[in-house]
């Protein structure tokens, strides 16, 4: 590996432990009038579309939702729904353990941290709350780029606003989304966070080809940093 200026790191799965859905969003898909497995169903189909910012805001996004399994929310019943949306998907993140630690560690070491997440509205409003917020130079979420990854564009994004070329950074993720894939593309080094606990994560498009380096921990970025090698699968 060579020495890198900056590690920009996916969110779900990868600075979080793995995501399952809980019981919010269930009570999200009540108050809308949704029978909840159709409203989970929705969610599940149309994710990139979502998270692009295809449909607007999240109020118009839930609309949209409401509409394809036929059924007309209230104004009132649109602004609780958003609102309960937040809260599940708050409830459904939990830091990894050795999150913070890892971007302290880094930032130390004089490099700069990042963050490109494939989401819909709620992360960009949550992230403030969080422990990892004051530690990551550069946030790029999808919604607000209006494209997710493995687009280019996103990593680049980064990179610009970072003033580093591509090849300075390392990108570390759990693989959804093709998101090593399009980092490599994108011309900067990447490396996938193994963690034996992501075979519970809810994911889309995995990179389920990937033969590149992969770390166990989160913690073992640092190790990587520091020039320790990092297994390649089999």
């Amino acid at each position: 590996m060579p020495r890198f200026q900056a590690v920009l790191f996916d969110f779900f799965g990868t600075l979080t432990r793995p995501i399952r859905r809980g019981s919010g969003h269930r009570a999200t898909a009540e108050l809308l009038g949704c029978p909840p497995d159709a409203y989970i169903d929705v969610l599940d189909r149309t994710f990139y579309e979502r998270a692009s910012g295809r449909f607007g805001d999240a109020e118009a996004t839930l609309r949209w939702v409401c509409d394809q399994i036929g059924v007309r929310p209230s104004p009132e019943a649109l602004r609780a729904a958003v609102a309960c949306r937040r809260q599940a998907i708050r409830a459904d993140t939990r830091l990894r353990a050795d999150a913070v630690p890892t971007l302290r560690a880094l930032r130390e070491r004089g490099m700069r941290t990042g963050l490109i997440s494939d989401c819909t509205h709620e992360l960009p409003a949550i992230l403030p709350e969080l422990a990892v917020a004051p530690l990551l130079d550069v946030r790029i979420f999808s919604i607000q780029a209006k494209r997710c990854k493995p687009d280019p564009s996103l990593y680049l994004a980064a990179c610009t606003w970072l003033g580093l070329p591509p090849s300075d950074c390392l990108y570390v993720g759990d693989g959804g989304s093709q998101e090593l894939t399009g980092a490599q593309q994108a011309g900067l080094s990447a490396v996938r966070l193994a963690a034996p606990d992501l075979v519970e994560h809810l994911a889309f498009n995995v990179d389920s080809g990937w033969v590149g380096p992969a770390l166990g921990t989160l913690g073992e970025v640092v190790h990587l940093v520091d020039g320790t090698p990092v297994a390649v699968p089999s």
